[in-house]
């Protein structure tokens, strides 16, 4: 039977780990067969957890697993599967000496039981798992006529699993399909025709530095790192009040352009301030760290919140950078993992050094970063000289005053105001000041009001700026300590900054802070980094992670259905300075990514999840991509980078409901409607109604989501967006001389290609009927065509343009349109 089928109809932990429950005798692999079962159905009563651990047993380590007790028994008894306690126990007829017990609601199947006790009798072999061991390069397949690198590796499995992969997707399919996940956008009609009438031999790789070094690129890597990084525009909770988070937001977009390397990347986010004379921009990358939710309703204890922030902190580090499952351990040893409460608050203590007390809910708690725009540096430059100049002006006569024994008698309480220089003097003092002299010493009243008319300004124009939150240690560190259950007023033992012992230490003699700790994620040493990061990249463009379980590379997640590719493009992306770009154009210029997306009968029974990628991607668009999508084929997309966030098109009603009236949304106009998705404000306890399998950006979340229900439809068939999108491309269409014309304008704006003939028939078929329909109720052309906010062209007929518009609609929720082909 082959593999992949045997996945599909064998349960338990082995095949939802990507294991093999049926492997020929003398080639039972640990890790990839035994592992995942002892995992699955063990080692929550005998595994790493001591806390938890039941009769002293231990199925996690060798040695305490072949270890025999008092009474001469061991667990297992390498060779000898009669004689391992394993074996009896999992085979016990008794209800009391059954394991695993019937309260756990977990059981062995048959195949499970046998390939424990073959395992045993062959000698019971142990092994590490797969994520925590050292990260080597493996050597490529040598596969026939074949020469990329990934195509080596999946041409070898399929061909172990007699399966051929599929033809190459036409070209129109190829550009839409490489444009949208790299720009997040369909290709142009003028991109398309170059594409396909460019014959090189380099054309692919041609498209593919294109869309790279388009500005777009950072744009649609930026949307998924929000996701990840749980970015929002507010703080969350019930006050929710709004943040200005959003020009660190823009330095991820310009960090994916400029392709900073991985390690940098990280680095900078984690630690950018720890940096030798850390510039404007490594400091800002820390805010990072900051984009927690901040709670600021009342009767909250402000080191509880504190602490909060510090667990945020440590577990989006260990989930984005390790694939590691570390809120367990909080309270206790991880039941799976080899990941200790002490590692827990080893971690924790590198991110527990920030000055942040945890009270209040101010969105700009300090530590922050003023991010003035161009004209406001300039502008506060030329307050601060005119201040300046009216402070030395005014100095002299404040002198000569001081100086006269008369005058201070009469004035003793300005005495201490006067002494102080005028550049230092509080608003408070200068209008004591001013009430003091301006009747008695008409004179100075004129450069009194003028001083405090500048400080005004000046305050005005510093309280514009916008403030980002930004990390920063302590001059004097804080004493972390364990805490029990994970309850910040119950300390336990005093824990020093560390790693986690499983895994490689930090280089003897470094300081223990953040800088150290980031820099450690991305040592060559490090098994994790790498194998996590370019697991991500692959989920972006073939839609599945190679260890679908992107989350979670403990011994809970799947085994990787490609091990030897993973670790291949691993070793490859570190020994390669992280280059992302790089690394990103070596997936897409696979004979696998360019493959037809189309499914047989056979392939479907042998392969349904494409995870053997015997044919190319297919996958439904993300929301946001679906949006920004539509905005472009309608030719309504505005394309502006960065700035504040935008509010588009909304239900009314919907922030008011879920904040008790406290927050009312106002929807901004012009362009701002226009803006790509990245720039839509998000309301972190309500985010935008108008994206699904989206994210609530509390936590870091590093996997889509993806499902398909009605309720979708009826936000892309009735939302102002789309139905607006669709009346612009309407437009765009009727610019052609005739409906064939006009169709394969629309046509090719949606899709990138021109319609086929069925497709032309069916489409112009409903155009007639929509003409008719729209004749006998003029009224309903003219109500279609008033939604949404840009003014359309009043020259064109109302009736035919609602049956275009309408036709439009109709093009933008097509399958293969929110669909990846």
């Amino acid at each position: 039977m082959r593999t992949a089928l045997a996945l599909l109809l064998l349960g338990g932990a082995a095949a939802s780990a990507g294991g093999d429950e049926n492997p020929p005798a003398g080639e039972i692999d640990f890790e990839r067969s035994i592992l995942p079962i002892l995992s699955d159905k063990c080692f929550a009563c005998h595994g790493p957890d001591a806390g938890k651990r039941k009769a002293e047993l231990r199925l996690d380590d060798e040695k305490a697993a072949k270890s025999r007790n008092d009474e001469g028994r061991a667990a297992i008894v390498p060779g000898k599967s009669a004689e391992s306690e394993l074996v009896r126990r999992i085979e016990a007829e008794d209800p009391d000496d059954l394991m695993p017990p019937r309260k756990s609601t977990k059981t062995l199947s048959r195949a499970q039981i046998d390939l424990l006790k073959r395992w045993i009798d062959a000698g019971a072999a142990w092994g590490e798992h797969w994520s925590f061991q050292p990260l080597r390069r493996p050597d490529l397949p040598r596969i026939p006529g074949v020469s990329h690198p990934v195509d080596a590796f999946l041409r070898a499995r399929l061909e172990k699993e007699e399966l051929r992969p599929s033809p190459e997707a036409d070209r129109a399919t190829l550009l839409r399909r490489a444009t949208l996940d790299l720009t997040g956008l369909p290709p142009t009609p003028e991109e398309a025709d170059a594409f396909l009438v460019d014959r090189s031999s380099d054309a692919w790789e041609k498209v593919l530095d294109r869309l790279l070094a388009s500005p777009r690129y950072g744009e649609r890597m930026a949307w998924d790192w929000m996701e990840i990084s749980r970015y929002a525009d507010s703080n969350g909770y019930q006050g929710d009040g709004e943040r200005s988070m959003w020009p660190w937001r823009d330095w991820v977009v310009r960090a994916f352009n400029e392709n900073l390397p991985w390690d940098q990347f990280t680095v900078w986010q984690l630690a950018g301030d720890g940096l030798p004379d850390a510039t404007r921009e490594q400091k800002l990358a820390t805010g990072f760290c900051r984009n927690h939710p901040i709670n600021g309703e009342g009767g909250r204890i402000a080191e509880e919140n504190r602490v909060e922030y510090v667990f945020d902190m440590t577990e989006t580090m260990g989930t984005v950078w390790l694939g590691l499952t570390l809120t367990c351990t909080r309270c206790h040893d991880h039941k799976f993992d080899p990941v200790s409460k002490k590692d827990y608050f080893g971690l924790f203590a590198f991110f527990n050094q920030t000055p942040v007390n945890g009270g209040g809910g101010d969105p700009q708690t300090a530590p922050v970063l003023e991010m003035p725009t161009t004209d406001q540096t300039e502008a506060i430059a030329k307050l601060d000289a005119e201040f300046a100049a009216a402070c030395r002006a005014i100095r002299p006569f404040e002198e000569t005053l001081l100086a006269m024994p008369a005058f201070m008698e009469r004035h003793k309480k300005l005495k201490g105001v006067l002494e102080t220089a005028p550049e230092k003097r509080s608003r408070a003092q200068l209008d004591e000041l001013g009430k003091g002299l301006e009747a008695d010493v008409p004179a100075i009243g004129k450069s009194l009001r003028s001083l405090r008319d500048l400080s005004d300004r000046r305050s005005a124009a510093r309280k514009a700026v916008v403030r980002v939150m930004v990390m920063e240690d302590m001059p004097k560190p804080r004493k972390t300590y364990a805490l029990d259950k994970g309850l910040y007023d119950k300390r336990l033992e005093e824990v020093e900054a560390g790693t986690p012992a499983k895994l490689p230490p930090l280089p003897a003699g470094v300081p223990k802070n953040r800088l150290a700790l980031a820099r450690w994620l991305v040592a060559p040493e490090n098994p994790l980094t790498a194998r996590v990061t370019v697991n991500r990249f692959w989920q972006m463009l073939f839609g599945i992670g190679i260890t679908k379980t992107s989350e979670d590379f403990g011994r809970q997640g799947e085994y990787p259905v490609h091990r030897e590719l993973l670790d291949w493009l691993a070793a490859d992306f570190r020994d390669s300075g992280w280059d992302v770009k790089r690394h990103l154009r070596l997936l897409m210029t696979s004979a696998a990514y360019r493959q037809s997306s189309r499914v047989t009968p056979e392939l479907l029974q042998a392969d349904p999840d494409n995870r053997l990628l015997a044919r190319g991607p297919r996958y439904r668009l993300p929301s946001w991509m679906i949006r920004d999508q539509a905005l472009a084929a309608g030719g309504l997309l505005v394309d502006r980078p960065g700035g504040p966030p935008v509010n588009a098109y909304q239900p009314p009603g919907v922030w008011e409901e879920t904040t008790f009236g406290n927050k009312k949304y106002r929807q901004d106009k012009g362009e701002a409607l226009y803006r790509r998705s990245l720039y839509v404000f998000w309301r972190r306890i309500i985010g935008p109604t108008m994206f699904f399998d989206t994210q609530s950006r509390s936590t870091c979340v590093v996997k889509p989501t993806r499902t398909n229900t009605p309720l979708h439809a009826l936000a892309t068939l009735n939302d102002p967006t789309y139905v607006e999108a669709a009346r612009a491309l309407a437009e765009r269409a009727l610019e052609a001389k005739d409906d064939a014309a006009r169709l394969d304008r629309a046509f090719r704006r949606v899709l990138g290609r021109l319609p086929r003939d069925e497709e032309r028939s069916v489409l112009m078929a409903g155009l007639a009927r929509l003409r008719a329909e729209y004749a006998a109720r003029p009224e309903d052309a003219k109500k279609l065509l008033k939604v949404g906010e840009s003014k359309r062209d009043e020259s064109i007929d109302p009736v035919e343009h609602a049956a275009w518009a309408s036709l439009g609609l109709g093009l933008l929720n097509l399958d293969e349109t929110v669909t990846k082909e």
